[in-house]
């Protein structure tokens, strides 16, 4: 143990150490105890597609959601960013994964799989 400096770990578990008088001068975040990672995906529809439709759209983003209690949490939000050229609906699908910023690489994949499953509810 050495009171002069300390180590920390890197995203590929590399150790680096730090002398103690660098470090009070330096921000440092703690990933282990940093708060769930939100994300967004943003889509755009058409903006004479019916009520019905978005809801039965917001019902299958919210039933996937809920079957991966592993990968999000199950608070979420569809909301409206803007209408374009008066004729697109410009919307993002809101959510919150259950790991932090420290796993970015799980992240991806989580997005790659909403991704293709919104590809999904938006063909049927």
């Amino acid at each position: 143990m050495n009171i002069l400096t300390r180590v920390f770990l890197r995203y590929d578990n590399e150790k680096i150490y730090y002398p103690n008088s660098v470090l009070i001068t330096k921000p440092i975040s703690n990933f282990y105890r940093s708060p769930e990672m939100g994300d967004a995906v943003n889509f755009t529809i058409d903006l004479s597609t019916p009520m019905e439709t978005i809801v039965s759209l917001k019902k299958a983003i919210q039933m996937y959601i809920e079957s991966k209690p592993k990968y999000w949490n199950p608070k979420h939000s569809v909301i409206v960013k803007e209408i374009e050229n008066v004729d697109k609906m410009k919307m993002a699908l809101c959510v919150q994964h259950t790991i932090n910023h420290h796993n970015y690489g799980d992240r991806n994949i989580r997005i790659t799989e909403l991704l293709f499953e919104l590809k999904k509810i938006f063909e049927t």
